[in-house]
């Protein structure tokens, strides 16, 4: 669990149109020692007047609200008020896709709305929703700038059979945009963890798809990797490298026990990099809170991968490539807009 800012508590507004979600976000925030509900309102009009009069450290907003939705809501609070907030969204296609709009737009983080039967698994959800708030307390809040589409050209030969991978957690669906749109149509295969709820993750990869050079999908088990293809964990798996029978690589999903909390783990993806490409494997870590893929970062690193982090200054929250330059696994930091040019430049590496 992160430990508290100060001896201070995180203050939280809590955005919602449904009465029972708003008593029970209340609850949930207010029997944690460090953070406490300063305001609750049932629409965004409301929410204005709230968030004026307490200055709030975080929001949790939901996605459909009545008077305005909670995306046009966002969108003039990040661009008026940057404040730390955390998305309440239904786990559909319809409401991944806006919170994946959200996210664009500058929120911390997504959360699954409470259903009917999250009794069964309260405090699992309670904790959820703490550490969440937590991280978000901490994050940077800025809009980040658009990235542009543009045909990044082509890495022709490269050296080897190359392989890039990719970890990151909170802010990291911005900053995985931003690699990829870095990236030539024809580049090495890329595989991505992006530590998100399960039903986010294909809707993940089909927004990424339109954006970049490169085809973007949500990894399927045994499927061959392809170059010019970056593969999304699902949500619900943990993925790793496998080799082929007949030579290449395979994707492997696994629905073991989470590593680190999570599910899919950066370490499970990095450490099969680091078992079984080697010196043939890139390794990137970005944006997010925790250490989850520190270590499977180091020991790609010994295994003579070239190894990137995010740096602080561009990261949301510079937790997972922090821990990593820590445990001695980053070859080189840099920031976000240099990062898709550093992996360009490796596969092209002849030494």
């Amino acid at each position: 669990m992160l430990m508290p800012l100060s001896d201070k508590k995180i203050s939280v507004v809590v955005v919602d149109d449904s009465a029972m979600i708003r008593e029970l976000l209340s609850h949930i925030i207010n029997t944690a020692p460090d953070m406490e509900v300063v305001a609750t309102a049932s629409d965004p009009l409301l929410a204005r007047e709230r968030i004026r009069e307490t200055n709030p450290d975080v929001v949790t907003l939901d996605v459909e609200m009545p008077r305005m939705d909670g995306i046009e809501f966002l969108r003039r609070l990040m661009r008026l008020r940057p404040t730390p907030v955390l998305m309440i969204s239904s786990l559909t296609r319809q409401g991944s896709d806006t919170t994946l709009t959200a996210l664009e737009l500058g929120a911390v983080d997504v959360v699954a709305k409470p259903t009917l039967d999250v009794s069964n698994s309260m405090q699992a959800y309670a904790d959820e929703i703490r550490e969440k708030i937590r991280i978000a307390a901490r994050a940077r809040v800025r809009r980040l700038p658009a990235v542009p589409v543009r045909a990044a050209p082509s890495v022709g030969v490269m050296r080897g059979n190359r392989l890039v991978f990719i970890g990151a957690s909170t802010g990291g669906t911005e900053a995985i945009h931003a690699v990829l749109a870095g990236l030539p149509a024809d580049c090495a295969p890329v595989l991505i963890v992006q530590h998100m709820p399960e039903n986010f993750t294909q809707s993940f990869a089909r927004r990424l798809d339109g954006l970049c050079a490169m085809t973007v999908k949500e990894a399927e088990q045994g499927e061959a990797v392809q170059r010019g293809t970056a593969y999304i964990a699902p949500g619900h798996s943990h993925m790793f490298l496998v080799r082929a029978a007949g030579g290449g690589w395979r994707i492997g999903l696994s629905q073991e026990e989470k590593v680190n909390r999570h599910r899919p783990s950066v370490d499970v993806l990095f450490d099969s990099a680091a078992a079984l490409a080697g010196r043939s494997a890139v390794g990137v870590i970005l944006t997010g809170m925790g250490r989850d893929g520190a270590d499977g970062l180091k020991r790609m690193h010994d295994a003579g991968a070239f190894t990137v982090a995010q740096d602080e200054n561009s990261c949301v929250v510079y937790g997972m490539p922090k821990a990593a330059v820590a445990a001695g696994g980053v070859d080189v930091s840099e920031s976000l807009d240099r990062i898709a040019g550093r992996i360009v430049d490796c596969l092209c590496r002849t030494g």
